[in-house]
């Protein structure tokens, strides 16, 4: 590699200062005195630059600040003159009442929390900033959020927490439905819990999970009910006493004579056999839909199908 010296000729008291400024305490004075001894010893920009851990232009800046002010450019830094930033105006400075027309905004759609005090408002920063930018306001939704959290309104979803009225004969119903249930506990009696299951549709249809297979079954795109074949409806018996389940599958419509008939055939497969002797059975339900307390055909079919089975007066 070829070296051309780019420092000119040291004096002897210029050598003797720089070999004086190595042992400064100061990294900016002793990373200059080694760029400079380098260069007078015949090492070129490119050597200079790859020991010491710098670029080629530091090098010739260095060099050219010597020839410049000689031995005192090693101990005085310079530093490049840079504008001063220009402090930006605070929102509310630079658009005068946005707070206050903020807060007319979301007035009537705050939620919060009473106890604790914390409030949100419904609508979304996007709008709420669209709102501002029609009554004049040069503002984006990330500076409404800034403005929304400096009023105190923090982001949250629905919480549930309100019951209902504190009648005092609120839970009276299940009170008794528990008294007679244990009652019946007692005396081996059966207790059976019934409802009805999410209803299928059953056709070619995409339903979850996977199996081992060469290729895969091809599907319907949509679950439209009228290309199934029919719609499945599980109704589920749950036997309480011996903590087992049935499952009736009906293809026809949820209605009371087709729950009644289910739980009458339980009845028949395992109800009269694990329970012999038996004279009443108790149902707990949900009373709603087929087994509303309303519908005739439920309390009418209970009476026919299951009651009347039973070699004593109905439960």
């Amino acid at each position: 590699m070829r070296k051309t010296p780019a420092l000119r000729p040291l004096t002897s008291e210029e050598a003797q200062h720089l070999k004086a400024s190595l042992r400064s305490p100061i990294g900016f004075t002793v990373r200059r005195t080694q760029i400079l001894l380098a260069s007078a010893n015949g090492c070129t920009r490119t050597q200079i630059a790859a020991v010491i851990g710098c670029v080629g232009t530091t090098v010739t800046r260095v060099i050219a600040d010597f020839h410049a002010r000689g031995v005192t450019s090693v101990h005085e830094e310079r530093r490049q003159s840079r504008p001063r930033p220009v402090s930006r105006l605070r929102i509310e400075e630079r658009e005068p009442g946005i707070t206050a027309a903020l807060e007319r905004l979301v007035s009537a759609e705050v939620a919060g929390d009473p106890m604790g005090g914390t409030t949100w408002v419904r609508s979304s920063l996007r709008k709420l900033s669209d709102a501002l930018g029609r009554q004049g306001y040069r503002v984006d939704h990330c500076t409404v959020r800034k403005l929304l959290r400096g009023m105190g309104y923090t982001l949250k979803r629905n919480k549930k927490r309100r019951g209902g009225s504190q009648h005092p004969d609120r839970d009276e119903q299940f009170r008794y439905i528990a008294m007679r249930r244990d009652a019946f506990d007692a005396a081996g009696r059966p207790i059976i819990s019934v409802d009805t299951k999410k209803k299928e549709l059953i056709g070619d249809f995409r339903n979850h999970g996977r199996t081992w297979c060469r290729e895969p079954d091809e599907v319907n795109e949509h679950d439209f009910t009228s290309t199934a074949e029919c719609r499945a409806i599980p109704f589920g018996i749950y036997d309480v006493g011996r903590n087992r389940g049935h499952v009736r599958v009906g293809i026809s419509n949820d209605t009371p004579e087709f729950a009644v008939t289910a739980i009458a055939e339980w009845w028949e497969a395992e109800g009269r056999a694990a329970y012999r002797g038996a004279t009443h059975v108790l149902v707990l339900a949900d009373c709603g839909g087929t087994n509303g307390h309303r519908h005739r055909a439920w309390k009418l079919n209970l009476q026919e199908k299951l009651c009347n089975g039973l070699n004593s007066s109905p439960a």
